[in-house]
């Protein structure tokens, strides 16, 4: 097999340049890194193993620090995502970002915190937005030359030398990067790469002890069922279970997630199941659950999609290969943050990696050397630096608070109803007021100093030689 360099765009429109990012994936995150690549005329190629791209998940929620990310990546992204976002349809609930029900028959009408079980209260600083993932797909491609993207390109070796990266696709092509940035999701390949040899128990990703059924619904049916419940986000909490649901298209579909508490391991190496629809049913018979969320389970397929995580990531690079979004810290969906931890990993990689083709020469960004090996490394340590501990702190704090939606704290302590509530009114600002100018002046002042003591190790090298 011939290796082959791709032919890439001028960082100089007088010179040409084989310095090339490859993303692999073309998920959310890999789409919002190669819009900001973009922006700064640095060259990038990404390679999809799909042959389009994909639609899973069905329902995004993007808060505001995501909303910031966007803005911050490409001004024109929020405008277009806040044309197609679907919020709470009454808008006195606008704010609201879920409000508690009980499973139960009832949903807890008449308890004593019924029509006060939303959160957060009294904060004005978060508004409820959700979309479909295609019509936000469909939004990300729009700013994306087609002719960077490859389908069906599935990658089954990636190896480092020559102070290049090696990419080997299944299909037989091989290709060299100047660097490699992985956003193949919570399972990716190139996980694996950047951990295997240091950290090889943190590579496989976790099961969380939980597995979803879901569904899209026409909202005409929705309201049909649930009446006025239908129209903005609701969270049907019980003890082993829980089922969220939420508008989406515009308040043309209603996105449901039911949430089943598991015991026992996942077993094989997907993570769907297909099941019996007597054996998804069963799920949630012992829970008394009401007629209506009975009646929307009924129009969920019985497929199982296990949840898995990853709790712990010691490092987000390996030398010229770097992992972005799920790949780096793949979460449970308990905080509606995994989209917009992907968005805030995308701007700050993007702005760091300007910042290296800002104060690079375009002779050491053209030509494979040490010296443009350590500056990438240097561009790659400081976007790990800033991103990792906040990242891994949503991946926690999610866990906890799918044990609340499911009424237990997190020492498994069984909560009441309104007691989680109240917990839950306080554990959201941290992720949705995260200071993203800040971050990126840290990021690229770190950036500064890790090449700043390169120099000062290339002077030191070069007067030790005879």
């Amino acid at each position: 097999m011939a290796s082959t360099t791709l032919p890439t765009p001028s960082l100089n429109p007088d010179s040409s340049s084989d310095f090339n990012i490859a993303i692999i994936g073309a998920g959310i995150g890999g789409l919002a890194l190669a819009i900001g690549l973009s922006h700064l005329s640095i060259p990038f190629t990404i390679y999809e193993s799909a042959p389009a791209f994909s639609a899973v998940g069905a329902g995004v929620g993007l808060g505001p620090n995501a909303l910031h990310a966007m803005d911050l990546i490409d001004s024109r992204f929020r405008k277009r995502y806040m044309e197609i976002a679907t919020g709470n349809l009454k808008p006195e609930k606008r704010h609201v970002m879920m409000e508690a029900m009980r499973m139960e028959t009832g949903l807890g009408e008449g308890e004593g915190w019924w029509g006060n079980g939303g959160w957060p209260k009294g904060y004005t600083g978060f508004e409820r937005t959700g979309a479909h993932r295609k019509d936000l797909l469909d939004i990300m491609t729009s700013f994306i030359r087609k002719e960077a993207v490859f389908f069906n390109k599935r990658v089954s070796n990636m190896w480092q030398a020559n102070n290049t990266v090696t990419l080997e696709f299944e299909d037989g092509d091989v290709v060299q990067h100047a660097a490699v940035v992985g956003c193949d999701g919570v399972k990716g390949f190139s996980r694996r790469i950047v951990l295997g040899e240091r950290h090889p128990e943190h590579v496989e990703p976790k099961y969380t002890g939980k597995y979803v059924y879901r569904a899209i619904l026409p909202m005409k049916d929705a309201k049909r069922i649930l009446g006025d419940l239908a129209t903005d986000a609701k969270m049907y909490m019980s003890k082993g279970a829980n089922i969220s649901t939420y508008p989406i298209s515009k308040g043309k579909q209603m996105n449901i997630v039911a949430f089943r508490r598991d015991e026992g391991m996942w077993t094989g190496i997907e993570s769907t199941k297909e099941v019996a629809r007597e054996e998804m049913v069963k799920d949630f018979t012992a829970i008394n659950l009401d007629p209506r969320l009975m009646e929307l389970l009924d129009c969920a397929k019985p497929t199982r999609w296990g949840i898995f995580n990853h709790p712990t990531t010691p490092t987000y690079y390996s030398s010229l290969i770097c992992l972005l979004g799920d790949v780096a810290h793949a979460s449970s969906p308990h905080q509606g943050a995994g989209a917009g931890q992907g968005l805030e990993d995308s701007l700050i990689l993007y702005r760091v990696l300007g910042r290296l083709c800002h104060t690079t020469s375009s002779s050491v960004l053209s030509t494979p050397s040490p010296e443009r090996l350590r500056r990438i490394e240097a561009a790659f340590r400081a976007y790990d630096e800033v991103r990792r501990p906040r990242a891994q702190e949503q991946v926690r704090t999610a866990e906890e608070t799918g044990e609340l939606y499911q009424l237990r704290d997190k020492h498994g302590r069984e909560v009441r109803l309104e007691d989680a509530v109240r917990t839950l009114n306080g554990r959201f600002r941290w992720i949705w007021e995260g200071d993203l100018d800040s971050d990126v002046r840290r990021a690229e002042g770190r950036f500064d100093e890790l090449v700043k003591g390169l120099g000062s190790r290339d002077e030191a090298e070069g007067s030790a030689r005879p």
